[in-house]
């Protein structure tokens, strides 16, 4: 007797290039993963989120920035910096490291519209001396890290 799949799944029929099916056959026996499934899950999901931030640009994102850069350390990192203030909503917090060969690794954690965090990029992006940079978004968002402006001014009249 043939198992039914749980409710919750889908199951989908599909073909592919013979050298395309070998490279995600390698790509899944290279990370460990359990199935082609999973990867392609994956990969759906990334697209997903990719495809929901051009069609609902009104929506909020979380997600990361990653950049590389060399140069005159100092300006670089200044001119960055400055950036990141004239975004100061969207930028939640950020980690730099020295890399090998005067290079630097900036992981900015960010959320706010895609428009925005599009913006920031490209400003960044504009800094002499970034080399590499890769925007990551989740549709998923960071819980609310303050009070809402009509909470705290409430909160401040009553204890005026």
């Amino acid at each position: 007797m043939k198992e039914t799949p749980p409710a919750s799944l889908a199951r989908l029929s599909m073909s592919l290039p013979a050298e395309l099916s070998r490279q995600l056959d390698a790509m899944v026996e290279e990370r460990g993963l359990p199935s082609r499934s999973q990867l392609i899950a994956e990969l759906i999901r990334d697209e997903l989120a990719a495809h929901g931030a051009d069609e609902h640009p009104e929506d909020m994102l979380a997600g990361t920035i990653t950049l590389v850069y060399r140069g005159d350390m100092g300006r670089v990192r200044h001119q960055l910096a400055q950036t990141q203030a004239e975004y100061l909503k969207e930028v939640i917090s950020s980690q730099h490291v020295f890399l090998e060969d005067d290079q630097s690794l900036e992981v900015l954690l960010v959320q706010g519209p895609p428009a925005r965090l599009r913006s920031l990029c490209d400003a960044m992006r504009k800094v002499r001396g970034v080399q590499q940079l890769r925007l990551f978004t989740t549709t998923a968002l960071l819980p609310p890290l303050h009070e809402q402006e009509l909470g705290a001014a409430a909160l401040r009249s009553e204890t005026a």
